[in-house]
């Protein structure tokens, strides 16, 4: 148990703790932490540090802390992670949202669409994101998970986009039907061989169907270009998240495919973080 009779104490003992842990930000987590245990904004952390912790805020906490010292993500246990200024329900059941996607995001807004296919889902945040920010426009998410379809809905719900927002469980492009002038996809795109090197948070507590294809990373990319085609209406774009390395192999994907105007955009650390390509017409 922290032995904590304020919160402050509370806050630098779960630190020292998290720190030992190997956690990258502790002093952060731990404030995150308390708020949620305390069931206060984070802003509000600094004026509560005085206090004596109540027994069950501080049961609370001791559980929170305990299983972050365990590298369980700190979204997983406060139940939501923020995107693009929105909150999103998350779990182990979805890939979390990283802010490295709002790259995806405001390419797909530098120009007008109508009807978009978010092809892996998992969360929603990249549909309902594009939905919440082009009233006009409806779209369809699929996921092969189904758990990732139940989650991609409550969050479509939560942000008043499921009138727009279709969910569908489809391998890929397997039950996909209609045109669309937008497809966008974050498909798993890490090597087997570069799992190892993935933090705890990720690798042990995130979805590993959402992480990696078990091969050379780039069989998603393989079947979405050569699916894509099918399913663009002519000046349709397609937009898919890469890892960093990842770009002239995608590239080429989407030129072999009769893409055209393809280019990759990086994201504000300067890593190539989006290929995207068009259907003639």
């Amino acid at each position: 148990m922290i032995a904590a009779l304020t919160a402050a104490k509370a806050m630098a003992a779960a630190t020292a703790r998290l720190r030992a842990a190997g956690v990258d930000d502790p002093a952060r987590d731990a404030r995150v932490l308390l708020a949620h245990a305390a069931r206060i904004e984070a802003s509000r952390v600094t004026l509560i540090a005085p206090e004596e912790l109540s027994p069950d805020i501080a049961e609370r906490y001791e559980q929170l802390v305990s299983l972050r010292a365990i590298r369980v993500p700190v979204s997983h246990l406060l139940g939501e992670r923020e995107f693009y200024g929105r909150n999103f329900r998350v779990s182990r059941d979805v890939l979390d949202p990283r802010p490295e996607t709002e790259t995806l995001i405001e390419a797909a807004l530098s120009e007008p669409f109508d009807h978009v296919l978010d092809l892996g889902v998992g969360s929603g945040c990249i549909l309902v994101t594009l939905l919440a920010e082009r009233a006009s426009a409806t779209g369809l998410g699929a996921d092969l998970s189904e758990a990732a379809c139940l989650q991609a809905s409550a969050n479509a719900v939560q942000h008043n986009v499921q009138d727009r927002a279709e969910i569908l469980r489809s391998d890929w492009f397997e039950r996909i039907e209609g045109q669309f002038d937008l497809i966008v996809s974050n498909p798993p795109y890490i090597a087997l061989s570069e799992m190892q090197d993935l933090s705890p948070e990720v690798r042990e507590h995130e979805p590993r169907m959402a992480l990696t294809d078990e091969g050379d990373g780039l069989d998603a990319y393989r079947r979405i270009a050569a699916g894509a085609p099918d399913f663009l209406m002519a000046g349709g774009r397609l937009l898919v998240e890469i890892g960093p390395t990842q770009a002239k192999d995608v590239s080429a994907l989407f030129d072999a495919a009769g893409l055209s105007d393809i280019r990759v955009i990086p994201d504000l650390d300067g890593r190539d973080r989006v290929v995207l390509g068009r259907i003639p017409g």
